[in-house]
């Protein structure tokens, strides 16, 4: 194993910690307890990456807890009190108190049974990896660390304290979190910890669809979830959270050669991630990683030798909102990742710049807000290594662009409505509110999207004529 001294990137055990921390553990001391940071936080503080999020463990009950913090801290929650931890906001830091605890599922709840500890190393042997299984004792920062976390931060290695086996039953959810980890920190996965995940992977259906949901997102939000994605796939855990991801490595076939729509989907990701401007954006990630999720569903092999997916984006988007809601997320966002989806196709079929002004406005139409990120979407989607060929998807794309930006500064595309409002038309028809209305909005809007903006009289004019056909 590495030794940490030796490795640059890994500061030395900390001397000292935040202030806040440190006067915390004076606290605590004097009040005849003992409290030490823990975790992710000195995870990262040897990583030279200290957030504001500081967790402790302590041998206090949360009872004393609370009497100890509640004159020091700006703000106490008690949320996650039945599970043995306290919350508060101190100086900027979100701080969390947790005491000395075990917690196992058994094989059908889906909430852990807490239970609590007497020392640190107890402590310590539950929580899920040993880069998170050191501590530093308050005050006077004493480095804890009895399951060898920081000759595997070194290594850039995740393992478990205990035996995986072990730590999985405890949480399933820490198999997902495995692969969150190699994600977010290039880490790799020990093999013992690798083959827990594989032959235990059925155990992550007793956790809540929302747990699962986060750990995907942190996973999905990393600097490089082609990694963790391949080790949720490649232990099955894929196939009992994200089936359609695992789906998408279609047989190969020597007679229909095709792309490979797995490797293919995780290089959008990665580029799509790469045309990123305002941080991670989750709706788009997901977008890109779903894009083509419908294709194994309507996969054909033609006589001539091709294989087809038609219509693929149709069924992809149907997917798309139906694993969503199962992993419980917001409507709005699944409604914006399906459309996305849905509409990731459509420019191919611009062809060379043949679109008329008309099929522009529709596009942009169609798109709404979300133009952006479909522009980055389908820019994403070309993964060809033929150069010429992406060049000139590329120069077909910003010609595209161009042809938006143009039609934008005359005709305010972003917010496309007919050129007469309801009122408006009640008044011309002189007709009460009702679906006739509805029905007169909608010519007139089609009417615009087809000609661009008219005059108002131009507008009444065609609108009493399509009136005299409505009998």
């Amino acid at each position: 194993m590495p030794n940490a001294n030796n490795d640059p990137q890994i500061q030395q055990a900390p001397h000292t910690v935040a202030p806040v921390a440190e006067d915390l553990g004076r606290r605590f001391q004097e009040a005849g307890f003992k409290l030490a940071l823990v975790g992710g936080s000195v995870r990262d503080t040897l990583l030279g990456r200290l957030g504001n999020d500081l967790d402790f463990t302590t041998d206090a009950r949360p009872e004393q807890v609370l009497k100890i913090i509640r004159p020091w801290a700006e703000a106490v929650w008690e949320v996650g009190i039945a599970f043995g931890t306290v919350g508060c906001m101190k100086d900027g830091f979100q701080v969390e108190v947790t005491t000395y605890r075990s917690e196992a599922y058994d094989r059908t709840s889906r909430k852990p049974e807490v239970s609590y500890g007497d020392t640190i190393e107890e402590d310590l042997v539950r929580r899920d990896f040993t880069v998170n299984a050191m501590a530093v004792a308050l005050p006077g920062s004493v480095f804890v660390d009895p399951y060898g976390g920081l000759d595997d931060l070194a290594g850039r290695l995740l393992r478990t304290p205990g035996t995986p086996e072990d730590s999985f039953s405890d949480d399933p959810l820490r198999m997902m979190r495995a692969a969150r980890f190699a994600a977010q920190l290039d880490f790799e996965v020990a093999p013992e910890v690798v083959a827990a995940m594989t032959a235990m992977a059925d155990r992550i259906e007793i956790v809540s669809a929302e747990r699962v949901r986060d750990e995907l997102n942190k996973l999905i939000l990393s600097d490089n979830p082609r990694k963790g994605l391949r080790l949720l796939v490649d232990t099955g855990l894929a196939e009992r959270v994200l089936p359609e991801l695992s789906a998408l490595r279609l047989e190969r076939d020597e007679h229909h050669r095709h792309k490979d729509v797995y490797e293919h989907s995780l290089t959008v990701l990665e580029q799509a991630i790469d045309l990123e401007t305002d941080g991670p954006d989750l709706v788009l990630r997901l977008a890109a990683l779903l894009h083509d999720i419908g294709k194994p569903r309507t996969r054909r092999f033609e006589s001539d030798g091709r294989v087809s997916f038609h219509h693929h984006e149709v069924v992809g988007a149907k997917m798309t909102k139906a694993r969503m809601a199962k992993l419980k997320y917001p409507n709005d966002m699944i409604k914006d990742v399906a459309r996305l989806v849905e509409l990731h196709l459509r420019f191919h079929g611009y062809g060379t710049g043949e679109w008329t002004d008309s099929a522009v406005r529709r596009y942009v139409r169609d798109a709404g807000p979300l133009l952006g990120r479909l522009h980055k979407l389908t820019r994403s989607d070309c993964t060809t290594r033929n150069k010429r060929k992406a060049a000139a998807l590329s120069r077909t794309y910003d010609g595209l662009e161009e042809r938006i930006g143009e039609l934008q500064e005359r005709e305010e595309l972003d917010s496309i409505r007919p050129d007469l409002d309801g009122n408006q038309i009640m008044q011309i028809l002189d007709v009460p509110p009702g679906p006739v209305i509805g029905k007169a909005y909608q010519f007139l809007l089609e009417l615009r999207l087809e000609n661009g903006p008219m005059a108002e009289e131009d507008a009444i004019a065609a609108l009493k004529e399509w009136w005299a056909t409505q009998g």
